[in-house]
């Protein structure tokens, strides 16, 4: 005689989950000890890989010995103010490779007549010719180099300038102006009669009486009561004279000016030269250029003039265009203050005295 338990259902029900989780964990378990064994037989079985790196050997060859090649150095030495950082910048790779083609570089000698020009009534007749500087350090004119952080040129542009030695000072006054380092202040006085800076426009009257110097929309006005070419001042308002500074674009409007700028009757030295001593702050040099005495009192302007530079601590130099006669008062006033005196022969070449 046997017994038989019955179940309830909800026994059967916990006895049939517990059979499906015990297969679960039984399958699961298989599954990781199958991949373990896998995992540890690759270990044994799989074959060694070996890193192997190649050498790498290289050979030069001779290469040619590099020929030094001196150059002459040819700078503007007027510079640019540099860019802000938001300019866009562009990186440059150079290739240092020596190159089967030779460039010949041509010398050209071109030969400058020269030629007598007219005065203006004043003084006598003129030659023409070359004369350099060396540039650099400051400024230099007509071999006249000096170290400087402000310097006036006051120019004679009067009308015996005209022909061939125009030329010449143009050419000198460019090239100062191409040399001249960057940041330093400097102006340009023109003078005839009246005087001007460069860039203005002059208005000579027809009698030679008077002239009207136009400064953008400003006039000022020079009188010479007995028409004579040596005597000239102001009447009236006097033209202010401020620095320029020297830049690659200021430095480009002075050279047009320079080009541009015509010749005008007269010849008067004194005012031009006191523009130049009373500008603010103190010039430190002022290179005075002229082809012409500025009639008979020319020494006595030279003395006084000399003088006031020498008490302003101002180094005046000066340069005697051609004229023999203009030397001893320009060579007077140059003294006077410690500064240079040269002459330009009738060649062109300059003479230091």
């Amino acid at each position: 005689m046997s017994y038989h338990a019955r179940l309830s259902p909800e026994a059967q029900a916990r006895l049939a989950a517990q059979k499906r989780n015990s297969t679960i964990s039984s399958v699961v378990v298989s599954l990781l000890v199958v991949l373990l064994i896998g995992i540890i037989l690759m270990f044994f079985l799989l074959p060694r890989v070996e890193n192997f790196t190649p050498e790498i050997v290289s050979y030069h060859g001779n290469q040619p010995d590099k020929e030094t090649v001196t150059k002459k150095e040819m700078s503007r030495k007027v510079q640019p103010k540099p860019s802000s950082p938001s300019s866009s910048m562009a990186k440059v790779i150079a290739a240092n490779v020596v190159s089967n083609i030779a460039v010949p570089v041509p010398e050209t000698n071109a030969d400058i007549p020269m030629d007598l020009g007219n005065g203006d009534g004043y003084g006598d007749g003129w030659g023409d010719g070359d004369g350099w500087g060396d540039g650099g350090g400051g400024a230099t004119f007509f071999g006249q180099k000096v170290k400087a952080s402000r310097v006036v040129y006051v120019i004679d542009y009067s009308a015996s300038m005209k022909g061939k030695r125009i030329q010449l000072l143009k050419t000198e006054l460019s090239k100062s102006l191409k040399s001249m380092s960057a940041g330093t202040e400097y102006q340009l006085i023109f003078f005839a009669g009246p005087a001007w800076l460069a860039g203005d426009k002059v208005n000579m009257s027809n009698k030679r009486d008077g002239a009207i110097v136009i400064n953008d929309k400003t006039e000022y006005k020079w009188v010479s009561p007995k028409r004579n070419a040596h005597d000239w001042d102001t009447q009236g308002r006097k033209q202010p004279v401020d620095w320029l500074e020297a830049s690659l674009k200021q430095i480009d409007k002075s050279l047009v000016a320079v080009k541009q700028t015509p010749l005008v009757w007269g010849t008067a030295w004194k005012t031009p030269l006191e523009m130049a001593l009373n500008m603010k702050p103190t010039p430190d040099v002022i290179f005075f250029m002229t082809d012409g005495l500025a009639g008979g009192d020319s020494e006595q302007v030279a003395k006084s003039v000399g003088a006031r530079a020498k008490a302003r601590k101002i180094q005046l130099n000066t340069i005697a265009m051609m004229d023999p006669r203009a030397g001893k008062a320009m060579k007077i006033m140059a003294e006077a203050s410690g500064g240079q005196f040269s002459m330009v022969n009738e060649k062109g070449k300059v003479i230091k005295k």
